[in-house]
Parts: C-alpha cells; sequence; structure tokens
C-alpha cells in the first residue's frame, strides 16, 4: 500500500520495518500474556506449550521490540509514527484485556482505521480519505471475528469473554459482512471509474459472501478469502489515496 501511494523504496522498506517490529511486539506479547491459557487447552502449535522457548524469553522480546519500534515509528515523521504506535498500543491493550470485554472489537477498528493514515502522513503528509479509514475500520472488526472463531471453545474454555465468544456460532456467518463491506467501500467510494479489477473484487467477494451464508459448514479459509481481496482492493486504490 505505501508503494501504491508514492512512497520510495527506501519509504516502503520503512513502513516494512515498522510493521514488522510493532507485530514482533504484539505478537509476541500475546504468546507471553497468553502461556498459562494456551497449557491449559494444549495448543500445540504454540512455542510455549511445546517447551522451545520459555514464557520470560517471549515477554523480554516482547519489551524490546516494543522499545524499538518507537524510534522506527517515528522516522516515517511524528504523525504518521504516532499514528502507527495507536495501533501498537491498542494491540497491547487488546492481549491485556480488552480481549476478555464487550467492547474487544474496539482496538481492532481503531488500529486498522489508523493504517491508511500511517502510510499517507508518511507520504502526503495528509490524512487518509474518510472511504480508506472506515473500510480498514471493517477490516480489522472483520479480522477480529476471522481470528478468534478457530478458538472459541478453547477461549470459553479458559474464561475469555470477548464480543465473538458471547455471539458464539453466530461469529462464524458474521465474520464475512464486515469484510465484504470494506470490499465494497473500497471499490465503490473513490473517485472515478469503478474499472474492470474493481466489478472482479465486488463480484468475488459477493461469491464468496454467497457461500459462506448458503454452506454453514464453509471452510474457515473461505473467510479469509474475502479479507485477502479486501486488502488488494485496498492496494489496487492507493493511488487513490
Amino acid at each position: 500500500m505505501a508503494w501504491s501511494a508514492g512512497r520510495s523504496p527506501a519509504g516502503c522498506l520503512l513502513v516494512a520495518a515498522t510493521i514488522l517490529t510493532g507485530h514482533l511486539s504484539i505478537g509476541w506479547s500475546n504468546d507471553a500474556i497468553d502461556a498459562v491459557r494456551d497449557t491449559i487447552v494444549n495448543r500445540t502449535d504454540k512455542p510455549v506449550v511445546r517447551n522451545l522457548i520459555t514464557r520470560r524469553t517471549l515477554a523480554v522480546a516482547a519489551s524490546v521490540m516494543l522499545v524499538v519500534t518507537i524510534p522506527v515509528s517515528l522516522a516515517n515523521g511524528i504523525a504518521a509514527g504516532l499514528v502507527h504506535l495507536l495501533f501498537v498500543a491498542c494491540a497491547w491493550a487488546y492481549n491485556l484485556g480488552l480481549k476478555s470485554t464487550v467492547i474487544s472489537w474496539l482496538p481492532y477498528a481503531v488500529a486498522f482505521g489508523g493504517l491508511p493514515s500511517f502510510v499517507t502522513l508518511g507520504t502526503t503528509h495528509t490524512w487518509a480519505p474518510w472511504w480508506a479509514t472506515t473500510a480498514a475500520a471493517l477490516l480489522g472488526v472483520g479480522a477480529h471475528l476471522a481470528n478468534v472463531v478457530p478458538d472459541l471453545k478453547d477461549d470459553l474454555a479458559t474464561g475469555v469473554r470477548g464480543w465473538p465468544q458471547r455471539l458464539g456460532a453466530n461469529a462464524r456467518l458474521l465474520a464475512p459482512l464486515p469484510l465484504a463491506a470494506a470490499t465494497a467501500l473500497l471499490v465503490i467510494a473513490p473517485a472515478g471509474p469503478i474499472g474492470l479489477v474493481g466489478w472482479i473484487a465486488l463480484a468475488v467477494a459477493s461469491g464468496l459472501l454467497t457461500t459462506i451464508v448458503l454452506w454453514r459448514q464453509a471452510p474457515f479459509l473461505v473467510t479469509i478469502a474475502i479479507a485477502g481481496v479486501s486488502v488488494a482492493a485496498l492496494v489496487l486504490r492507493g493511488g487513490a489515496l
């Protein structure tokens, strides 16, 4: 998206480094904080449960990356850097407890919604248009639902009662809706003709959404595919930012 919005190659690498350091701190802190829960439900896909790394090592690594991502973020410019650090703060707040509340969706909406402006503030020093911000926020809410659905039973067994867990089985059917809305907004809202690529994106998203509605046992990857279409549309519309 940074490239499509006009960032130089060096600027794109800086964006990649910013996102990478921030996400390493987020992912490692998540595994460290959830280590006890993951062990209780025997999450063998987690390195702590498999004794490949200690919880303390993950916590230290996450803290180091949190410190590193601050200057790396601000290297994009003060405004852009602060927007990215807001993203990181939202994710850490989610890991530290908001995931177990009815507003578990809020950190995702705020964090994802700020990502387009992180790119534009570091490129043209302007805020991203409303449609990009709204679509990214919807993408975040959809990602939250889609991310939680496979772990619903484990989460409930360990006392995690966020918004998707409270929805129960309905979370699976609801997850594609904000993703589909994000795709539609990214294709329709920007100025200019929709174009062939836009119509293809809408058709693919509609087909995937129909599949999920008609086939309740549709593979989880179908929902992820809708998210992929949304991301592709956001990248293709980068020039409109």
